[in-house]
Parts: C-alpha cells; structure tokens; sequence
C-alpha cells in the first residue's frame, strides 16, 4: 500500500499555518490564488524568494477554474491588430506544452466556411497566425475540402458548406493546472494556503510592510510581514487597491463568459469547432473535453464581482441558438449537463465606450505609492509571462539585485510526456500511478463511488492529503471536474464524498450535513432549470 494512504501527510494545512507563523518576514506575499497569484508566487519562489501565497476561498476557485479551456494564441486578436500580443501568446502556449504535457494537447480546430471570400480571409489569417507561432506552431494551418470537412464534422450544417479550414491550439484542464502550480510552489519551499482572506495591509513609514490575514475556517487572524505585497486578486483586485488608498480610481472592468456543458452525441468530433462572428460578435467555441463538450463563450459586461457568477438566460439562450445553426442535432435546455459562468478581469480603459470584447487581454502592473504592486488583466495562456514580469517589476521598485528568470524550462508538478486518453487518473500525470496502485489494491472493496464518472474514494482522500481539499465542492469542482462536467451527478455523489472527508478530516455528522448542503446550493447554479431537482 502507498505510504501516502496509509497516514503519512504531505500537505497539512495545519503545517503550512505553522510555516506561516515562524517566518519573520517574507520577502514575497502573493494575495490571490487563481492562474496569476500562483504564476506570480511559483516565478518568486523559483527565484529563491521567500513566498507566502494566500487565497481567500480555494484556489482557482473564481475565474480560474471557468476558462474555455484554451491555451492558445488568440487568432481573434489578429482582427484587433494586436498581434504582439498574438506572439507573446504563441510563445507561452508552446511553454506551457512543453512544461505540462499532462495537462495541455494539440488540439485541432475547424471553421466550416459557407463562403469563398470567409476561403480566403480565414485561410490567409490562420497562415499568418502560424507566421506569427514561428517555431512554437503546433501544426500547420491548412483548407480542408467540403466532403472532409463532414468526415471531421460529422455534425454540422451541410447547406450553404464549401470546406473548412483547420488549425491547431492548446487545450488543458484550466483547476487542475492551478493546483499543480500550487504543488510546485509548496515543493519550491513556498507557502501556499487557501481560505485565508486580507483584511488589511500593513505599512510602515507610508509603505507597505505586511498584511493581516483572516483563516476563515478558524477565524484567527495573522499579521504577516513582507518586504513586498502583490495584490493579484483579479476580479477583486480594486478591493485590494482601496485597502491602500480610499480613493483609488477603478482599474477593472468586468466581463463574463458563459459556458455550457453537453453530451458528446451532440459534438462527436474530436476536432474542436470554431464560428469566428457570432450575432454578439464573439467566437463560438465547441471543445471537447473529459469526454463531454464545452460549448461558449459570451460577453456580458458585469457590473458586481462575484465568486458564484450565475448565466444569464439570454446567455443561455444565445449558446443554444447559436449551436443550433451549426448542429444538426439540436441541444435543448434539458440537454445540458453543466453551465457554469466565469468573469474575466479586464484592464479599465481610460475612455469609456469600448465594448468588452474589444478590451486587450495583455495584462498591466500598478505600482501605487506605497508600492503596493498589483496585476490587472491577463489570461491562464500567459500566467508565467505575467509572473516573470512581476517579479522583474518588484526588483526594479525596491531595488534589488535583478535575479534570472528559469520558469520558461520549469516542469509543473505532475510532468509526464503524455496522459494516456480515457484513464480517469490520466490528469494526475506522474502521481496517476501512485493513485492507481491504491485504486486498484482497494478495488475489491468498492472503491469507485461511481465508475461512470471515474470517481474513486482515493482521489478524495488524495485531495485532501496532497492537494489541500477543504470541502465537497473543492474536490468535485477543481480537485476532479465533476461539478463541471455534469452537475446532477455530482449533487449525487456528494454524500458518499462527505462521509469519506468525514472520516479524513475526523468531522461529524452535522458537518458531512452541512457540507453536502453548502455544495448543493452551489451546484443548483449550474443546472438550468427543469433540471433542477425539486
């Protein structure tokens, strides 16, 4: 039997709040837990920086558990001109194949073209794009004939179709590479706790010095010294900038994307389907993934942050309709398994009418007076370059001897050349094997809580002990994605879960209670209705 099953825990979070409290001062503390906060904090630890990451709920538990599950380049950024921005993208997409192969693929995508002049724009930009890759292409861009445009489609519209054009970009399991990241930095001699929440910056003489930080399991608080503070907080991030200065102009603008989960019966192809212009002017995406398909996205200008977004039904309406006029086999309300909304962080413009979609996704760095030092904007394709710039941002402010950046060739946690396609243990990468050992040693024991879904009661137990799992939502929404991927289901598991958390954690009845309830409450926002159970 494993060691790590039979008692000896890796990641105590009691530890780590003992960590915390024997460093006198850090060097680095890091507010905020989703792709940036812990691009931010692996670069600083990797850099030999003492590091405090500190989360107010789970990691990646807002935006960074919600993407389109895209690493890519942003072809639709070529339409804006930006294409700085489209090469920066490019590079880091190859990083990032290279650093986590376990959780990014080449995935193909085609747009079914119903026009000769959609022929030539979308051939001659997609050839550019690969221009642009360079040596980080992942394959070459090319037309595709009408007949094998419905042999790779098997699903779409026929009428009007003259061929498609494919192309290649990444796709990854968004919550799974945040928790691996987090992974990295524990094992870098970082800290990294979730459900800790700033509630006030420290400063001496006008400066930063420290925060005060809430466990908000506990409720003790902390005063946490550092010689820098980084507010990387997102969404959430003009909080963070008034706890420094009461009049701090606002520096988000909030955007939301909706996403909806189906049956592959809907999308069988296992190349990804793009609509470049949709009706709001977005591209459509249609991607499969853990063997379902993420249909999406929209943009909704937001004006209240939110860690539990809800869609909107002229969002979901817009999905459905817009699938619709490429499927032939239609989704309908009662088809969808998950929907799930996430709220992207964009930079504030300085002149008001520009349309979110408009707004760049290149990330910006504020330095106010106090040095406080804050990052606006970005995307998960560009974490590592958003925290290879902080960190260079924070030497240059404060002064320090300017220190080389080595996360380009850095492997994340669970690095392994290839996961095998269909094992439900395949996104553990290199920690799928110690997972399996103990599945299959216990099999006989019925181990799988439900087979359906690869859910087994040692990727629980895992969660907690390895992967700092605090609740029932933390291990079906981002430890395993069954939140996402069907949401009735994992309402259904969630008992069998709590009790095994139960019996992890030494909790009690009124706390499995509690928890399952907490959970369902969640998850009755990614069902749409009649779905909802009664």
């Amino acid at each position: 039997m494993n060691k790590w099953l039979s008692g000896e825990v890796v990641l105590q979070r009691e530890n780590l709040l003992d960590q915390m409290k024997d460093v006198a001062v850090f060097d680095v503390v890091v507010i905020g837990g989703g792709a940036s906060g812990l691009g931010i904090a692996l670069e600083a630890v990797l850099r030999g920086y003492r590091t405090l990451l500190v989360e107010q709920a789970d990691f990646a538990k807002g935006t960074s558990s919600r993407s389109t599950k895209l690493v890519h380049g942003g072809v639709r950024y070529l339409e804006q001109g930006d294409i700085r921005m489209v090469r920066k993208a490019n590079i880091e997409r190859g990083l990032l194949s290279r650093n986590a192969p376990h959780l990014v693929k080449n995935q193909t995508f085609l747009i079914p073209l119903y026009s000769y002049w959609d022929r030539l724009k979308y051939v001659a930009g997609l050839k550019f794009y690969d221009w642009i890759a360079g040596k980080w292409s992942l394959g070459p861009s090319l037309f595709v004939s009408r007949k094998k445009t419905l042999e790779y489609l098997p699903g779409i519209k026929t009428k009007g179709l003259i061929g498609g054009v494919l192309y290649h970009d990444g796709q990854f399991d968004d919550s799974r590479l945040a928790i691996n990241l987090m992974q990295s930095i524990q094992e870098g001699g970082g800290i990294a706790i979730n459900y800790i929440k700033v509630k006030e910056l420290l400063k001496e003489d006008g400066k930063i010095a420290g925060v005060v930080a809430e466990d908000t399991e506990s409720r003790q608080s902390y005063r946490v010294r550092s010689k820098a503070v980084i507010n990387a907080t997102g969404v959430f991030a003009d909080g963070i900038l008034k706890m420094d200065d009461a009049g701090s102009p606002k520096s988000i603008c909030v955007s939301q994307g909706v996403h909806l989960v189906l049956d592959r019966k809907f999308y069988s192809s296992d190349h990804a389907l793009m609509i470049p212009h949709t009706s709001d002017g977005r591209v459509l995406f249609a991607i499969p993934w853990h063997d379902k398909v993420v249909v999406g996205t929209t943009d909704t200008p937001v004006e209240q942050a939110s860690l539990e977004p809800k869609a909107l039904e002229k969002e979901i309406d817009f999905i459905l309709g817009t699938a619709s006029q490429y499927l032939t086999l239609q989704p309908r309300r009662p088809d969808v398994l998950s929907v799930f909304a996430g709220l992207r962080p964009l930079a504030a413009p300085k002149e008001g009418g520009q349309k979110t979609k408009e707004i760049s996704r290149s990330h910006k760095i504020l330095v106010s007076r106090s040095h406080l030092f804050s990052i606006i904007g970005g995307k998960w394709t560009t974490y590592r370059k958003m925290g290879e710039d902080m960190i260079d941002r924070v030497e240059k402010e404060l002064g320090w001897p300017a220190t080389p950046s080595v996360s380009a060739s850095f492997s994340i946690h669970g690095y392994i050349q290839s996961a095998r396609e269909g094992d439900p243990f395949g996104f553990y990468g290199s920690d799928a094997v110690y997972l399996k050992e103990a599945a299959y040693a216990n099999d006989t024991a019925g181990g799988w809580i439900d087979r359906s879904i690869g859910l087994h009661r040692v990727q629980v137990i895992w969660a907690i002990r390895k992967e700092l799992a605090r609740s029932v939502e933390d291990v079906l929404a981002r430890r395993t994605r069954v939140l996402f991927t069907d949401a009735r289901r994992a309402m259904e598991v969630a008992p069998a879960v709590a009790g095994i958390m139960a019996g992890e954690m030494g909790k009690d009845a009124a706390w499995q209670k509690r928890q399952v309830e907490d959970f369902v409450r969640v998850a009755y926002n990614y069902l749409l209705e009649p779905n909802r159970p009664e």
